[in-house]
């Protein structure tokens, strides 16, 4: 089942989920460089179940208001595709490359990765799918399930923003870990 969305709507959500990632790459204190990863369900934007309602236009805005923020501020954005990818990644060559991420040979569509991952294919300069990553931070937009592509240390970041549609908003950012026992001393700017 594909939906077509009204006008409001698609403003209302654009403009949600670039607050929502200014917000966080504010609290997150992301610069030039780090990684986003977004996992994007459309379905449960537009208040169905995951999986079954996906929605091109809804991941187009989506994508919209979270890539002009991120692209303004150098951030790579990773789009997390769904299951039936194995929650690959679409991302720039340029990031792959600088990661040394080996690079897998799927093209998503929107019921074989989700409408996320297929409008980052079809937007990104020169996108390519990767298996893992690993994100300063990330952005779980209808329980898609990021933690996998999250540096070893996740910290929840409580938003302003709790949804955007009818889906449920999940944010983190990650920390160095602390090692040394008791008697160590830590850097206060990374907690």
């Amino acid at each position: 089942m594909v939906f077509k969305m009204e006008e409001s709507f698609l403003k209302e959500i654009k403009e949600s989920a670039a607050q929502a990632v200014q917000e966080l790459q504010e609290q997150a204190r992301l610069s030039g460089g780090d990684i986003l990863v977004v996992g994007c369900s459309s379905s449960e934007i537009v208040g169905e179940r995951i999986g079954t309602a996906s929605s091109l236009e809804t991941a187009q805005a989506v994508f919209e208001g979270i890539y002009e923020v991120t692209s303004k501020r150098g951030i790579y954005l990773a789009a997390q595709c769904c299951e039936h990818l194995n929650r690959a990644l679409i991302v720039e060559e340029e990031l792959a490359k600088r990661e040394r991420l080996p690079v897998v040979n799927v093209i998503p569509q929107p019921k074989a990765g989700g409408s996320f991952g297929t409008t980052a294919y079809k937007r990104f300069l020169r996108p390519v799918a990767v298996e893992h990553i690993t994100a300063q931070a990330g952005m779980d937009i209808g329980d898609t399930l990021i933690g996998m592509h999250l540096a070893d240390v996740a910290v929840p970041v409580r938003m302003g923003i709790r949804r955007i549609g009818m889906a449920h908003l999940v944010c983190a950012r990650t920390r160095g870990k602390f090692i040394g026992g008791e008697r160590a001393v830590y850097d206060k700017e990374m907690l």
